[in-house]
């Protein structure tokens, strides 16, 4: 059975995860479960969050993710995921059951189950047909009013929700990311140059008015795929999910294409359903959204020698998009 339990309220901890899981996280697991959990070992990726395998007495193997408590509302955040993850598994989606959520004072958990496979070492095309497929099983899924699409909008446009007459809660995790891209123009007149071409494409975007798929929106292949003898067995990290069109995350996975040239044929498919779901408008504010947010990650962690490549990256996204915008008028 899933259980959830809070401890009281105490200050909120700001920092980054830590390499080793907080022993007070895993004795509160422990309480929690009623059972002994043994951590076994970490497990690749988990860069925003560790993602532990431990033992639980009596039971298979499972995962453990903690990660410091952000804002008041954090549990929250992971209890709706949680219900995304019910709600997915019985329509056939590959994630992992969730077994138990929670807090102590300064993290937040959740315990999943483990899935004998491994992070996809890199995109292939058979990879992203496989991932394209999997994404449509969640076409009229929004189970939680937590909306990407407008959110995305909201980013690629610079505009605010009460200026476009939109009722949207944002998360205070949005809220934090949305004014950090907004400072990205001050980074250097390259970057510049960029944000102000992307501000352009959208600027007469109208907002989105309706959000009818469950969106995973933190798509970062291939980290988050598991693969086994080059099967896709799970889609993992599923903490951000919410409601939106699937095509914020095909418009993620066609970003990570541009790493290898054999992928170019394969990501033609991924723009041309793209346009099919949101139109060319809709296409322009997904990617606009993502090459912002990939800009934003380096110029935060101060990798100045990765904003180059970045902005080429964006440039280059916006020709082939714009290319094929022209084909359908």
């Amino acid at each position: 059975m899933l259980r959830s339990h809070r401890c009281g309220q105490q200050p909120m901890n700001q920092g980054t995860h830590s390499e080793e899981l907080p022993a007070e996280v895993l004795d509160y697991v422990a309480y929690v479960l009623g059972a002994e959990v043994t951590v076994l070992g970490r497990l690749p990726g988990g860069v925003n969050g560790g993602a532990t395998r431990v033992q639980v007495a009596g039971r298979a193997n499972a995962v453990l993710k903690a990660v410091p408590l952000a804002h008041p509302d954090h549990l929250d955040e992971t209890l709706r995921a949680r219900r995304v993850v019910e709600h997915m598994r019985k329509r056939g989606y590959p994630t992992p059951a969730w077994l138990g959520v929670g807090a102590t004072a300064t993290h937040a958990w959740h315990l999943m189950d483990f899935v004998d496979a491994a992070p996809a070492p890199e995109l292939t095309p058979s990879l992203v047909e496989q991932l394209m497929e999997i994404i449509e099983l969640r076409a009229g899924q929004a189970s939680e009013p937590y909306d990407h699409w407008s959110y995305a909008w909201r980013v690629a446009t610079g505009r605010e929700s009460t200026v476009a007459g939109l009722d949207v809660d944002e998360t205070p995790g949005q809220a934090l990311l949305r004014r950090s891209v907004a400072r990205l123009s001050g980074y250097s007149s390259v970057v510049s140059a960029l944000v102000e071409r992307l501000r352009l494409v959208c600027a007469d975007v109208p907002p989105p008015r309706d959000a009818p798929d469950m969106v995973h929106a933190d798509l970062s292949t291939p980290g988050n795929v598991l693969v086994r003898d080059g099967a896709v067995v799970a889609v993992v990290d599923i903490g951000n999910a919410g409601s939106g069109t699937r095509a914020i995350d095909l418009t993620t996975l066609a970003w990570y294409t541009f790493r290898d040239p054999l992928l170019d044929d394969v990501r033609g498919r991924l723009w041309t359903r793209i346009l099919d779901l949101v139109g060319g408008e809709g296409a322009a504010v997904l990617t606009a959204a993502q090459i912002l947010h990939m800009l934003e990650i380096p110029i935060r962690d101060g990798r100045r020698d990765v904003v180059p490549g970045v902005v080429k990256r964006g440039h280059r996204a916006l020709d082939e998009l714009n290319a094929l915008r022209q084909l359908e008028f």
